[in-house]
């Protein structure tokens, strides 16, 4: 009865839901999205998404350390919202869709900033080219779902130096911004 007690009083403090769970991140609901931002001319910015991804992440609030995240975008879902355009990023001349169909990110390692906050470093293979990156992320929040299933959602930066991909500079820009929202329902 004593170990029950104590069991008992040491999962009431714990968060709710605070162990390691699997997700597969939501694209279906469209409850996540790869979006990215670059320089037009240096003028205003160009904003587009990638309409196809995929991916996974393992994440444990009571040891952050261990979490993972693997993430694959089809590079010729390119979306800026102008056909032309999207043809062009498209081509041979930058990102070569139809030879590098796929890039893929996969963590190595996730660091606790506190507060929510989180640094991803993990490996991205774009372009042929696979470089280290670092993602900064915020923890959004972990629950329950209206159907009965548990949720996370996670959001994050990066700049991209398009030259350490073998990609083109884009106009007057050496560089994109990218911005992740990741919201995983538990495997």
């Amino acid at each position: 009865m004593k170990k029950t007690l104590i069991g008992l009083a040491l999962a009431m403090t714990l968060p709710f839901g605070a162990s390691a769970a699997d997700y597969v991140i939501d694209t279906k609901g469209a409850h996540a999205s790869v979006n990215f931002k670059v320089s037009h001319l240096g003028y205003s910015f160009i904003k587009g998404r990638f309409n196809k991804f995929d991916g996974e992440f393992s994440y444990d609030p009571a040891n952050v350390a261990a979490s993972k995240v693997t993430v694959n975008v089809d590079t010729t879902s390119l979306d800026s919202n102008h056909a032309e355009r999207d043809k062009h990023i498209r081509s041979s001349d930058f990102i070569d869709a139809s030879k590098y169909s796929k890039a893929t990110f996969t963590s190595t390692k996730v660091v606790d900033k506190g507060d929510g906050k989180l640094e991803v470093m993990g490996d991205l293979n774009l372009h042929g080219v696979t470089k280290p990156v670092t993602i900064d992320a915020e923890f959004i929040g972990a629950g329950q779902d209206p159907w009965g299933g548990q949720r996370a959602g996670f959001y994050g930066t990066t700049r991209l130096e398009l030259a350490d991909f073998n990609i083109a500079v884009m106009g007057s820009s050496s560089y994109v911004d990218m911005e992740l929202h990741v919201e995983g329902v538990q495997k």
